[in-house]
């Protein structure tokens, strides 16, 4: 008898020298953003910030796009629903955007490794990560004004990473960017050649690793913060920091091995 088929994890996960890599794989629906991928993304961020041995998070993408956004197909089926799929909208909703901000509000930083296109909830992904390094062969849209759904979730990951007319002119038109196009306005960092994205996220994120955690902690922390603030009020808070952090012991380590031209030797507080 034959063993019964197991559906693939949407998730991939493995640990590389304290780098988390995680896959998002669902590529034959490229990688759209289902109920349950929403829920193990979330989950599994929020165990990443409790484990000290991960210090650098890279999220990728099994297929050839990255992430196509919301899974419309499951969306649709809830038109059924007594309420037209109302109360699951605002469910769903309210899952993603509680997923984009883990990531924000994650203590270590999150790498972007986009090899193919990102697109609506794919793009706010990308925008939701602190970097993203970009395959040549990814592109970028936010094109829900073209099926009537305007991106206003997306929108606003999208506007906290590029300018406003930047932004806006993605958003009404809906049209793909190109990874060179989005390096230029912001949205990724480094564009390298297809296949070369997630060697040159390790490379990027191996640098970060190198560094002291609770340094990086802080410092990610603080710049999120700093951004809603007036300036007056953002160089306030900005050097309580800078106190707080002073009186670390890896503050003390790292100028004391600067001084003495000697490497140092981090212990995360």
């Amino acid at each position: 008898m034959n063993a019964p088929l197991r559906a693939a994890p949407l998730l991939l996960g493995e640990n590389h020298d304290g780098m988390a890599l995680l896959t998002l794989n669902r590529p034959d629906v490229r990688n759209s953003l289902s109920e349950a991928l929403i829920a193990a993304l979330t989950e599994t961020l929020r165990n990443i910030a409790e484990d000290r041995a991960i210090r650098v998070v890279i999220l990728g993408a099994n297929g050839p796009g990255f992430c196509a956004g919301h899974d419309m197909k499951e969306m649709t089926a809830r038109r059924s629903d007594p309420d037209r799929g109302r109360a699951y909208f605002k469910q769903l909703m309210d899952a993603c955007s509680t997923m984009m901000q883990t990531i924000v509000h994650l203590p270590k930083p999150v790498i972007a490794s986009v090899q193919g296109a990102a697109s609506a909830a794919g793009c706010q992904l990308v925008a939701s990560c602190d970097l993203a390094i970009a395959s040549s062969a990814a592109k970028f849209a936010t094109p829900g004004v073209n099926i009537r759904l305007f991106c206003s979730t997306p929108m606003v990951a999208l506007s906290r990473n590029v300018s406003r007319k930047h932004a806006m002119e993605m958003l009404l038109t809906g049209d793909l960017i190109s990874a060179e196009e989005a390096q230029r306005i912001g949205l990724v960092n480094r564009v390298v050649a297809p296949g070369a994205e997630r060697d040159e996220a390790l490379k990027l994120a191996g640098q970060i690793a190198s560094k002291s955690a609770l340094t990086v902690k802080i410092g990610k922390e603080a710049f999120y913060r700093q951004l809603d603030l007036s300036l007056a009020d953002a160089y306030r808070y900005a050097s309580d920091v800078m106190v707080e952090n002073m009186l670390a012991r890896d503050a003390a380590e790292g100028i004391g091995a600067f001084i003495d031209k000697r490497t140092p030797n981090w212990e995360d507080r």
